[in-house]
């Protein structure tokens, strides 16, 4: 099935124990801080049902209408399909959502590539996460995915200091375990469950750790409590602030007081081998939606620079064409890696096809590491009036009005109305608190900069370099390379193999 909006508000309203600027949250659909995203969440459920948008958000799977957002990626169409459907959402919101569900649902889909490990420690494990996989399809729920602890004295493995920590199994019980500790999560608090598992962090050194434990929470569950960080929605006009007005994803604390998990609802239980395969591949499908954004937020830096810069002419300096160059290098690059990972897909050991993996997260690497300096060539480029321009009160008032509209008009296309919106949608963009939420989430959300190289070195062919310098310098074969078959460009070499096959459903594991 797919949602309606108010079906998706229904599903959120109760007595959750929700707790911002200190004051606890009665209903969270109609609170000022977290209105404005949820009826943005809304619209994408109803996109689902609208005539231009279902045929591309919408597939059909067993004769029941579901997301293509979880529909498992059998093929490079299946992957085209998620970045046309994750494309036309931000175009139809006119912004970035970072936590829409289909990034978690990918996580999932890597706990599948899991199967063996998790069989290992009791198929059940796997029987529940299939189950949870469909229930994800014929529900439609929004799911989130939490990960980061607040982890204490990272210097310390948890058994050495205040144990909660980081979240662990406090006790078992025939109904299911019983946790305790806590979770940063985004949008947790008008989410309807949680993919919950360990963060980058030492678990012990035992084979079985009450810290290595992951779970679906349905966020409903008593015993939780949220303490939101303060919401940016409300504390300005929207007209001057019209991103953060929109597209504030509140961030909580999300504490978990002795919460109950069904046996039915846990994914694998006291296995710290569990926890690093599963962190190593956590990412393997969501780091490509995770991409695309930052894709979309590069269109935005873009077209304000541009729109800033014709309306005075400076588009047409040398100097100025250099730097809107550098930036649409930058899109570009990103363009690149995500269309490379497609057409170069890989076969993941449950039989998906997934992303070029070498591909994925160097482009993963390039779009985060660079965003600092990009999102301050936009603001060079915009100038120094995204921080200096009065709000839209003043350009409304009697009093000031006639001489705003003297000041910020320029000719007949680009009168002061249109000039003050793109200003405000720059300043939002680039200078505001809003911007530099978005700019920290972008550099740590998937993980921090040296956990994002190492998957590189996880997944970068390295054999194929020292085969090459092998041959070339004239070694001889007392120096080992591992696969002599990798000679030559990988790319090349992948897109030519034999074994370069459209998965299907039959040939997955499911």
């Amino acid at each position: 099935m797919i949602r309606t909006g108010e079906q998706y508000r229904d599903s959120i309203r109760g007595s959750r124990d929700i707790y911002v600027n200190g004051e606890r949250v009665k209903d969270v659909t109609t609170h000022p801080q977290f209105q404005p995203l949820i009826d943005v969440r809304a619209r994408l459920y109803d996109l689902q049902h609208e005539a231009d948008s279902a045929c591309i958000l919408t597939t059909r799977e067993d004769g029941e209408v579901s997301a293509i957002a979880h529909k498992m990626p059998y093929s490079q169409t299946d992957w085209w399909a998620r970045r046309r459907a994750n494309d036309h959402l931000m175009n139809k919101i006119g912004g970035i959502l970072t936590r829409i569900g289909d990034e978690t649902v990918g996580e999932m889909w890597s706990f599948l590539d899991a199967g063996d490990v998790l069989d290992d420690i009791d198929p059940q494990f796997s029987r529940n996460l299939s189950a949870h996989l469909g229930n994800i399809r014929t529900e439609d729920a929004f799911l989130v995915s939490a990960n980061a602890d607040p982890k204490g004295d990272r210097s310390k493995p948890p058994q050495d200091q205040n144990p909660d920590m980081l979240l662990h199994v406090v006790k078992e019980t025939d109904a299911g375990i019983v946790v305790r500790g806590a979770k940063f999560e985004t949008a947790a608090p008008y989410a309807n469950q949680a993919l919950t598992k360990p963060t980058i962090a030492n678990w012990g050194s035992d084979e079985t750790s009450q810290y290595a434990v992951g779970f679906i929470c349905d966020l409903d569950a008593p015993n939780l409590r949220f303490i939101c960080r303060s919401g940016l929605a409300g504390q300005a006009p929207a007209e001057d602030y019209p991103l953060a007005n929109k597209f504030d994803e509140v961030d909580a604390l999300v504490i978990f007081d002795d919460v109950l998990i069904p046996w039915e609802n846990v994914l694998f239980h006291r296995s710290t081998r569990a926890v690093k395969f599963i962190r190593a591949s956590l990412h393997r499908y969501t780091a490509f939606t995770f991409i695309q954004r930052i894709l979309k937020y590069a269109d935005m830096m873009i077209g304000a620079a541009l729109f800033n810069l014709r309306q005075t002419g400076l588009d047409r300096l040398p100097g100025v064409q250099e730097k809107l160059s550098t930036l649409a290098c930058y899109r570009e690059g990103i363009n690149a890696h995500l269309t490379a990972a497609i057409s170069l897909a890989e076969k993941s050991p449950a039989g998906l096809m997934m992303p070029n993996q070498s591909l994925l997260y160097a482009g993963r690497v390039a779009a985060c590491s660079q965003l600092p300096q990009m999102m301050h060539i936009a603001r060079e480029l915009c100038g120094g009036q995204i921080s200096l321009t009065p709000d839209a009160a003043s350009f409304r008032k009697p009093e000031t009005r006639a001489w705003l509209e003297k000041f910020y008009t320029i000719d007949r296309d680009w009168l002061a109305e249109d000039r003050r919106k793109l200003l405000a949608f720059a300043r939002d963009l680039l200078n505001s608190d809003h911007a530099g939420h978005h700019l920290s989430f972008q550099t740590f959300s998937q993980s921090p900069g040296f956990a994002q190289l190492a998957a590189v070195y996880r997944n970068f062919d390295w054999e194929g370099p020292l085969a090459f310098v092998k041959d070339a310098a004239g070694l001889s074969d007392r120096v080992a390379v591992e696969d002599l078959a990798t000679v030559g460009d990988s790319a090349v070499s992948n897109w030519f193999s034999n074994e370069f096959k459209t998965v299907t459903p039959d040939t997955a594991v499911t």
